[in-house]
């Protein structure tokens, strides 16, 4: 799947995770959707938006990808692309402050989303273009397992660590 189209599909999974519980209530979606504003949930908004991202891509895709290789650089990049996002996004707070502004914070928030998904889907091609060994297997997926569940156990119990806690209440 092209890039900037697999990034308008994460971005889009993005913004149904971030408003699917706020609208709904439903607790079934507590796992995947976020539950506030802290940064957190939006770490985990994003890695579950990635990760649904690439299933849908493969799905599309199945018949003109190589299946020995294709898993392993989407979950890293699912892994990965949370991070990019928040890097992208804490930019603006490092060299300009707060955002006063709504009207200017939605478009940040979509373009951090949206290029974060591009960075992932740039790993991904570099790393199918490469030898995927064993060791890297084994690392993915233990850091996939161990991200899925950080996500899900901190929804339910959040650390003390203050990344998790919602800034309407600090």
């Amino acid at each position: 799947m092209n890039i900037y189209i697999k990034s308008l599909l994460y971005l889009a999974i993005f913004s149904i995770l971030h408003l699917g519980y706020d609208l709904t209530h439903w607790a079934f979606l507590t796992p995947l959707c976020g539950i506030n504003e802290s940064v957190f949930q939006h770490l985990k908004m994003a890695f579950w938006a990635y990760l649904l991202a690439s299933l849908i891509e493969y799905f599309v895709m199945r018949r003109k990808f190589n299946k020995k290789t294709f898993w392993y650089p989407r979950l890293l990049s699912a892994i990965i692309v949370p991070w990019f996002a928040m890097l992208i996004w804490y930019l603006v707070p490092a060299l300009y402050g707060k955002i006063e502004s709504l009207a200017l914070e939605i478009p940040w928030a979509v373009f951090s989303t949206y290029s974060s998904g591009v960075m992932g889907g740039i790993i991904e091609r570099n790393i199918e273009e490469n030898v995927v060994t064993q060791s890297f297997k084994i690392l993915v997926l233990v850091s996939i397992i161990v991200s899925a569940l950080l996500y899900v156990w901190f929804t339910y119990q959040p650390p003390w660590i203050d990344l998790f806690a919602n800034p309407e209440i600090l």
